[in-house]
C-alpha cells in the first residue's frame, strides 16, 4: 500500500508535485515581471489624475520633464555602466563637485574656460574610477562606494565648506543651459534629448555599444572574443563623468548658485531610473530609450505624490519600493519565476 502511495506521490502532476512546484513567469506571471513597472504607473499616473485635474496640465508635465533633466542626464551615462556589469555610486557626489568648480570658476575665468575646465577635472575623477575598476579589477560598488565619500571631501575642501553664488547674475550669459528655451521648449529638456540621442545612437548602433553588452553579458567570453574589456569598462566610466558634468553645468546654469551638498542623494535615485527603464543590475541588458522612459516614471510619481498633499519625504520611501519591486522582477525574470521554494 505504501509502494502505491509514492507512487501516485511522485507521477508528473501530483498533487505533492504541485505544492511544490515554483510560480512559473508564464502566462500572467511572465507579464507581470516584463511589465509589472508600466502597469504599476499606468495606475499611478489614473490615481494623480483622479486626484488631482493640474497633474496631466501641459504647464506641469512640461516642469516634470525639465526638472527631470538633470537626474535625466545623469541616469543615461549610468546606463553604460550598469550595462557593463558594474556600479557607479559617486556620481552624486560627483555633481555636487562639478556645479560648485564650475560655478567657482566662472568668476574666477569667465564661463568660456569655466566649462572646459569643469568637464577636465569630472572626467580625471571618471578616469581614476574607470582604471581601479577596469585595470585593476576591483570591485565597482566599494570603489564608487568610497568614491562617493571622497569625492563629497572634495567638494567641501575645494569651496571651504561655503556654498557657490555667481556675483553677477544678470550679466552673464551662462544661465542659458538651465533657463533658456528654444522654440517654447526649455534648453535642459533639449540637452536631455541631445544626449539621449547620441548615447542611445552609440549604444544600439556601433560596435562600441556591442562590446559593452557583451562585457555585462559574460566578460569572460567578450575577453576570449578579444575584446578589450577593460577598455570599455574604463571607457563607461568616461561616458557616466562626462554626463555628471553635463547635469553639474545644467544646475549651476539654473539657479546660478549652488548649495555643496546639492547633489548628495541622486545616486540613488539615478540607479532606480536606470533599474526603472529595464537595465539588469547583472549586467548585459538595457536600453537608452528605456532609461528615459524610468527617468520619466520616477518624476512623474514624484510630482504626484506632491500634488496629492504628501510630504517631499515620502519621495524616499516610495523609490525604495520601486528599487525593490523592479530588482525582484529583473531576478525573476531571469530565473524564469517570479518566486522559488527553499532548496
Amino acid at each position: 500500500m505504501s509502494d502505491i502511495s509514492s507512487k501516485a506521490a511522485s507521477r508528473p502532476g501530483s498533487s505533492k508535485e504541485k505544492s511544490m512546484k515554483p510560480f512559473s513567469l508564464s502566462g500572467v506571471g511572465g507579464f507581470l515581471a516584463k511589465q509589472g513597472i508600466l502597469i504599476a504607473f499606468a495606475v499611478f499616473m489614473i490615481g494623480f489624475t483622479i486626484a488631482n485635474q493640474r497633474f496631466l496640465d501641459p504647464d506641469n508635465i512640461m516642469g516634470v520633464v525639465r526638472s527631470s533633466a538633470i537626474l535625466g542626464v545623469m541616469a543615461l551615462g549610468v546606463t553604460f555602466v550598469v550595462i557593463s556589469g558594474n556600479l557607479d555610486l559617486s556620481v552624486g557626489s560627483m555633481m555636487s563637485f562639478a556645479t560648485i568648480v564650475v560655478l567657482d570658476l566662472h568668476d574666477k575665468l569667465g564661463p568660456l574656460l569655466a566649462i572646459p575646465s569643469m568637464y577636465a577635472m569630472v572626467l580625471c575623477l571618471g578616469a581614476f574610477i574607470g582604471f581601479l575598476v577596469g585595470y585593476l579589477k576591483l570591485n565597482s560598488l566599494i570603489v564608487t562606494l568610497g568614491m562617493l565619500s571622497a569625492i563629497h571631501g572634495l567638494t567641501l575642501t575645494y569651496s571651504g565648506g561655503k556654498n557657490m553664488d555667481i556675483a553677477d547674475k544678470e550679466g552673464t550669459w551662462f544661465s542659458v543651459f538651465g533657463q533658456s528655451t528654444v522654440l517654447g521648449i526649455p534648453v535642459p529638456i533639449l540637452l536631455f534629448a541631445l544626449v539621449a540621442s547620441v548615447l542611445g545612437i552609440v549604444l544600439a548602433k556601433t560596435p562600441f555599444g556591442r562590446k559593452v553588452y557583451a562585457v555585462g553579458g559574460n566578460g569572460t567570453a567578450a575577453t576570449f572574443s578579444g575584446i578589450r574589456r577593460a577598455r570599455v569598462v574604463f571607457t563607461c566610466y568616461l561616458m557616466s563623468a562626462f554626463c555628471v558634468g553635463t547635469a553639474g553645468l545644467i544646475q549651476a546654469s539654473r539657479s546660478l548658485g549652488s548649495q555643496n551638498t546639492v547633489g548628495q542623494g541622486l545616486e540613488l535615485e539615478v540607479l532606480a531610473a536606470v533599474i526603472l527603464g529595464g537595465a539588469s543590475l547583472m549586467g548585459g541588458s538595457g536600453t537608452i530609450f528605456k532609461t528615459v522612459i524610468g527617468v520619466l516614471i520616477l518624476g512623474f510619481i514624484q510630482n504626484g505624490l506632491l500634488l496629492v498633499g504628501l510630504q517631499f519625504y515620502v519621495q524616499y520611501v516610495v523609490t525604495w519600493i520601486i528599487i525593490i519591486l523592479a530588482v525582484w522582477l529583473d531576478i525573476a525574470a531571469k530565473r524564469g519565476k517570479l518566486w522559488s521554494p527553499i532548496a
